[in-house]
């Protein structure tokens, strides 16, 4: 039988005349997420990455050694550099001048030829042109040729040719961008947040004056200014300043092979974990490359050579392995490189072979020297990693035994937890429950198809200061570990989680705030896949019950509580003048006192309050809850509301960690007495 051509649905038309072509800047607009991201406040703050990335590559190029950053009123944002202005001499194929081509334009720049730039971080071309494109208006200012020239442009449409305004001394551009709110979730920038990646910028560009002002609000100014002679030695000091460093000198070697400028900076301290940051060409590079690889290499070979050479390690001792060798580490290693091949528009991963063999050789030959001529931060430094070594080992073992145990057992899940009936990981969830009382309700209380519940007994190991031989060992890790099916450390397997969230459900209280943080630290230091990849969540449980006869409201904050109680006080009222009683809503403060909710001139309960026939009832506890309070409140997918974890900047939440769960006191002081007055409601 002769196959039948499908009848044609009717209206389904598809030709020529179907295919859309966007030109030029349309495309950005149409598509932002392609060209920045996000348009959320990461994709916001891009567009000032991209303008200051090209301020930067003047400075790479020995152009411009000051650039600054202003945030100004109804969202504008300036910023300028003394490099040499970009062009605005008419382009021979274009017919338009060389400023409106690199505004107007992707992929257009003095990035691509010779002769624009050495080295440059934004080789995709489509930096300026994007903020552009999403900006409801710029202004270009240039300084050259003694000439102040200026050109506007509305969401990417120049509105007149480039013309000279004036004289001017010097040479330099400023951009002055306004984002398009009608593409952007929010126009509010943050200061904290600029001034953390600008001050980064600066310390791998080093001699650079930079300067950042806040004009937003008139009366409110602030300034930061940022220079560092030292380049990413400072950056490794500015890392380390509030750890113990096991060695005084830090190491540092700036070097250029095989057309590779290499700089590199370490220092080791008392710690057990390892933090390398890797840039190219200015580019963070969360996800290492090749730059990253020649250095493992070199570092663990040259500390083996060393370690066998001055005795550190015997003739039966086996060699460091990679990890040894970084426990402890804080390293920069950024490279400057002329034609970077990065995975991707976000640039996360280096791919350059020629940056892994000039890097190695470069740090290589450095280290040697730094520890021949330094043997005392040697010594520190083969201890460091022996000690290092034989944790590692201990570890191993005690892991085997975890795994090994619960095997033989035949517990490949522990005692305590309540397991879901589905296998299929992309809809199941773990609650981690504090206490027996809070995982009986929740265990009542849970859909089993989908929800497991896992309670721990009191608060687990703070394992921000204890090596993972110990963390292993430890009953209440080593349930969670075996529960999550994808092990700890360098044997982590993503792909064998046992649940797509996993669900941090603690009290509101001090003790339940303190079980949750030690549960992030753990996951913060040891499951930290699962929180990039979006599977750590914690529970929003509510903090009050408002009710009156059969009404009943949950409470989340203060101000809901609140704002419910006057409600049922009108109602009253309302119905009171209704019966011809004539009453009215009065106001009642309702404020807390030993852990209850007490409404003014009523008598303190357990938890509990009646006035005027309202009932307010505070939940200390997630036991206080029955089963069907605590589904319904924190646990149903269809009414719950539950916060995911995420890392915006995972090198300010190192230190946070460090200083909140660290061995030193002093800090933890100092963070605790800054912050003390923006505490609300304070429960000690």
């Amino acid at each position: 039988m002769a196959d039948k051509k499908p009848k044609k649905a009717e209206g389904s038309g598809y030709d020529a005349k179907q295919i859309t072509v966007l030109e030029g800047l349309e495309a950005v607009r149409r598509r932002p997420g392609m060209y920045i991201g996000t348009t959320g406040p990461e994709g916001l703050h891009h567009l000032i990455w991209e303008v200051v990335d090209n301020c930067f590559d003047e400075a790479m190029a020995g152009y411009a050694n000051d650039i600054t950053v202003t945030l100004l009123p109804d969202g504008y944002v300036s910023v300028s550099d003394n490099g040499r202005g970009i062009p605005v001499d008419m382009h021979k194929e274009y017919k338009v001048s060389a400023l409106e081509l690199v505004l107007t334009k992707l992929h257009a720049g003095g990035k691509f030829g010779d002769g624009g730039y050495k080295v440059s971080g934004g080789l995709h071309g489509v930096g300026v042109s994007v903020v552009n494109a999403l900006s409801s208006h710029v202004k270009a200012e240039v300084k050259r040729d003694g000439k102040l020239w200026l050109q506007e442009y509305k969401k990417g449409v120049a509105q007149k040719k480039v013309v000279a305004v004036g004289n001017a001394k010097g040479t330099g551009t400023t951009i002055t961008f306004q984002a398009d709110a009608s593409i952007f979730t929010t126009t509010e920038y943050d200061w904290n947040y600029i001034l953390d990646h600008l001050r980064r910028q600066a310390y791998l560009t080093k001699g650079i004056r930079l300067r950042l002002w806040d004009k937003r609000v008139k009366g409110q100014e602030q300034s930061y200014g940022f220079y560092f002679e030292g380049g990413v030695r400072s950056y490794v000091r500015f890392l380390n300043h509030q750890k113990e460093a096991k060695h005084p000198t830090i190491f540092y070697v700036h070097k250029e092979a095989d057309g590779v400028d290499t700089e590199i900076a370490f220092q080791y301290v008392d710690d057990f974990k390892e933090s390398v940051h890797a840039f190219a060409n200015n580019i963070v590079n969360p996800e290492g490359g090749t730059h990253v690889a020649g250095f493992r290499s070199a570092l663990t070979r040259s500390i083996n050579n060393y370690a066998r050479k001055q005795g550190f390690l015997k003739e039966k001792d086996e060699n460091l392995s990679g990890e040894d060798a970084r426990e402890g580490l804080t390293a920069v290693i950024s490279v400057k490189i002329r034609e970077p091949q990065f995975e991707g528009q976000t640039k996360a991963k280096l791919g350059n072979p020629e940056a892994k063999s000039a890097v190695e050789s470069v740090f290589s030959a450095a280290l040697d020297v730094y520890l021949e001529e330094h043997p005392k931060d040697g010594q520190s430094i083969m201890e460091k990693c022996v000690l290092a070594s034989r944790a590692r080992m201990a570890a191993r073992a005690a892991r085997d035994t975890v795994l090994r145990k619960g095997a033989l057992e035949g517990l490949t899940l522990p005692g305590k937890l309540a397991d879901c009936s589905s296998k299929d990981a992309m809809r199941t969830e773990l609650f981690i429950v504090e206490g027996d009382s809070a995982g009986g309700s929740a265990k009542q209380g849970r859909n089993r198809d989908l929800q497991a519940i896992l309670p721990l007994r009191g608060k687990i190991l703070n394992v921000e200061r204890a090596r993972i031989d110990k963390i292993l060992v430890n009953e209440q890790v080593k349930n969670l570990i075996i529960a999550l099916g994808t092990n700890i450390g360098e044997q982590f397997e993503i792909e064998k989680l046992r649940y797509g969230r996993i669900v941090l459900m603690t009290d509101a209280d001090v003790d339940g705030a303190h079980i949750r943080t030690l549960l992030l630290t753990l996951f913060y230091r040891y499951f930290p896949r699962l929180i990039t990849d979006g599977h750590l969540f914690i529970a929003q449980p509510p903090l009050y019950r408002v009710s009156k006869g059969k009404e009943f409201y949950y409470c989340f904050t203060e101000a809901e509580r609140e704002q419910h109680v006057q409600n049922f006080l009108a109602k009253k009222a309302e119905s009171a003048a209704k019966s011809g009683k004539g009453a009215k809503a009065v106001p009642v403060e309702v404020t807390e006192t030993d852990g209850a909710a007490v409404a003014e001139g009523a008598e303190p309960a357990e938890g509990t309050v009646s006035v005027g026939g309202i009932t307010i009832q505070r939940y200390k506890g997630l036991g206080e809850m029955n089963a069907d309070q605590l589904w319904e409140t924190t646990m149903d997918p269809a009414t719950r509301t539950m916060l995911k974890v995420s890392i915006d900047d995972a090198e300010k939440a190192d230190v946070i960690f460090d200083i909140l769960m660290g061995n030193d006191v002093e800090p933890r002081k100092k963070f605790i007495q800054t912050r003390a007055k923006s505490v609300k409601n304070l429960d000690i």
